[in-house]
């Protein structure tokens, strides 16, 4: 450690460590209450169902949502990776075609290990394809301008999406519960300013008896782009295909009579009907173990960096980003692994377990 001490280089690195941490503290929203809070921003709205990107539906009564533009782009995106690794192949790979290359043999492996050589071949595209997907979405949503960059909803049409939810739930509604944010320019592309930490918060009830100044506008931001796993529906969809694919590939393998004789088994009695039954809800329980799993540790991770960027910005963020990182690559992990072991074992008979 004395070493270490005596460079030169290594102490000027520490001290700037420091600095920027400090930095970060002074800038931030904790900084604002001794009166910095100078490259902070106002918490960003967080909400569970996805955005539209547009006031108004774009196509008939179709709205596009912020999660469904991030899907695109990870699709566009893994698209583009394939057709460039693939267009020149070589006996001697260059450097993307041997990354790509060995991403997919240590997969294929993987598969071969769990299912057999000859059933991995089957379950190798699905479970490749749901984690190359996933990790794609899981590690753009960390990119900047996701949650950051987007059109400016307007108070009005704030306060009244909360009235309708209030006469729904049958609630009062509490318009100093209803927070918004004051923009100074709004355009296409609206993003909240460096300082703005506290002075550019409001709620409805301040702007209905205070106001605010001329040439701004109260609303909330809406992001243009936003990961595609924060979106339930998306997670949702992932589980139903990977598990009609299961059942799928069980009724081809195993035949119909077989298959289904997992869940409605007469033949061993009431006990045999009983834990067929069981079979049978445990496989809902997958869906909806996957869907949620997935979905909460993507939308947590979300809302943890909206909230480190708002107290610590800077390098308070970085061990988070780094967090996400991992847990993104767990969670596709995961899930494609659990679609090839659930694969495998649909394909197993109970005669065949038994034997």
């Amino acid at each position: 450690m004395a070493k270490l001490l005596r460079s030169p280089k290594t102490v000027t690195g520490l001290i700037a460590l420091v600095a920027i941490f400090l930095l970060g503290i002074a800038g931030g929203a904790l900084g604002n209450e001794f009166g910095g809070g100078f490259i902070g921003a106002p918490l960003a709205h967080i909400q569970l169902p996805a955005e539209s990107i547009s006031a108004s539906p774009i196509v008939g009564d179709f709205n596009v949502t912020n999660t469904m533009v991030a899907t695109w782009v990870a699709v566009i995106f893994l698209a583009l990776i394939s057709y460039v690794s693939t267009r020149r192949i070589q006996e001697v790979p260059g450097r993307l075609q041997c990354l790509v290359e060995a991403i997919l043999e240590f997969f294929l492996r993987l598969a071969e290990s769990v299912a057999g050589p000859e059933k991995a071949r089957k379950f190798f595209p699905l479970t490749m394809t749901i984690f190359l997907f996933v990790v794609t979405a899981n590690w753009m949503g960390i990119l900047p301008g996701f949650g950051t960059i987007g059109w400016v909803e307007p108070a009005e049409q704030v306060i009244h999406h909360a009235e309708d939810k209030a006469e729904t739930t049958e609630a009062h509604l509490d318009l100093s519960s209803v927070h918004l944010q004051v923009f100074n320019e709004i355009g296409p592309l609206s993003i909240q300013p460096l300082g703005s930490v506290a002075s550019d918060v409001t709620n409805a009830e301040e702007l209905e008896t205070i106001g605010i100044k001329d040439g701004q506008r109260a609303g909330l931001l809406v992001p243009y782009l936003r990961s595609a796993n924060t979106d339930i529906n998306m997670t949702l969809s992932i589980a139903i295909i990977a598990m009609v694919m299961v059942h799928w590939w069980g009724l081809r393998m195993l035949g119909a009579t077989k298959h289904i004789g997992k869940f409605i088994n007469f033949k061993e009695g009431v006990i045999g009907l009983f834990v067929g039954l069981l079979e049978a809800v445990s496989e809902v329980a997958r869906i909806i173990s996957f869907t949620f799993r997935l979905f909460g540790n993507i939308f947590a991770g979300e809302v943890l960096l909206i909230a480190m960027a708002f107290l610590l910005p800077l390098i308070g963020l970085v061990p988070f980003l780094g967090l996400e990182l991992f847990v993104g690559l767990i969670q596709a992990f995961i899930f494609s692994m659990l679609t090839l072991v659930f694969a495998s074992t649909a394909t197993v008979s109970h005669e065949t377990e038994d034997h």
